[in-house]
């Protein structure tokens, strides 16, 4: 073959010299063509199971019995709408008051941004009442679900007041979006193993009653509420398409990969508008 002309060479290298230059911009520099300096968000991860990316392995080895997943929603949002990804600390298992024992509020301080966090279901004996629902009769799964209710209406609202207080102190600066849970079920699918559609429409009525009690306590500290309901609306573990894992698997009744892409979604919509207040 002939060497390309002189020409063509100079050609390229003025096609592909500008693409060069640009990607050498770092971050917060002045981009090019009069665009302002890039504000990187650095956010932080705290919460739960559904927070540590739990039921889609692997997790990281360096995250013991936390079961931190490269599939949680607050990593796949890295590097999405500037955001920069600084401590990843949620914990499978976590409640209000072990996210304080167990040390996730250090990843805190005066630089943070932005905090992403996942946490309530487990202090509100919420996986007792599913089980009930799964494996008990009618009967037993009406009186576990009242019990739970009872807990998010009358015991919750003040661990989340205590935490949140603590959260706004480590991190004065930080805007914080709290996550909601999910509707398990699609009762439009019929009934799922023992879960009768009554049973699985009083269960997503107490994920209602929790999200709304969430909402509520977010709002009281100047938190946002990210609710990730609509979102799983068809797609419960019963569907055709579920984004929710099923009984007998591991990660049982946490997203699936699907399901925390969705997480991943409303929190990247819920961070933009607020980017640059």
């Amino acid at each position: 073959m002939r060497s390309p002309s002189r020409v063509a060479v100079v050609a390229a290298l003025a096609a592909v010299l500008p693409l060069l230059l640009l990607a050498r911009v770092p971050v917060g520099a002045a981009a090019p063509q009069g665009h302002g300096p890039v504000h990187r968000v650095d956010y932080d991860v705290l919460g739960d199971s559904y927070g540590s990316g739990y039921g889609v392995p692997p997790y990281a080895p360096s995250s013991s019995t936390c079961s931190r997943s490269q599939s949680a929603y607050g990593v796949l949002v890295d590097g999405r709408a500037t955001l920069s990804l600084d401590d990843f600390v949620a914990c499978a298992g976590a409640t209000t008051v072990s996210l304080v024992g167990g040390g996730q509020l250090d990843a805190l301080d005066d630089d943070t941004d932005l905090v992403l966090l996942s946490i309530g279901g487990n202090d509100t004996g919420w996986g007792t009442a599913v089980a009930a629902c799964v494996l008990g009769s009618d009967p037993q799964c009406a009186t576990a679900s009242a019990a739970v209710l009872g807990v998010i209406t009358g015991r919750l609202p003040g661990l989340l007041d205590g935490l949140y207080a603590q959260i706004a102190a480590a991190a004065p600066d930080a805007r914080v979006l709290v996550t909601g849970y999910v509707h398990l079920f699609s009762p439009e699918y019929g009934d799922y193993l023992g879960v009768s559609v009554d049973e699985q429409e009083t269960l997503n009525a107490g994920a209602d009653t929790l999200a709304e009690v969430m909402r509520a306590a977010a709002e009281r500290h100047g938190f946002e509420f990210v609710d990730v309901r609509s979102r799983f609306d068809g797609h419960g573990v019963n569907a055709p398409d579920p984004w929710v894992i099923g009984w007998g698997e591991p990660g049982v009744f946490h997203p699936n990969l699907k399901g925390y892409r969705a997480y991943a979604a409303a929190v990247t919509s819920a961070v933009r508008p607020g980017l640059h207040r």
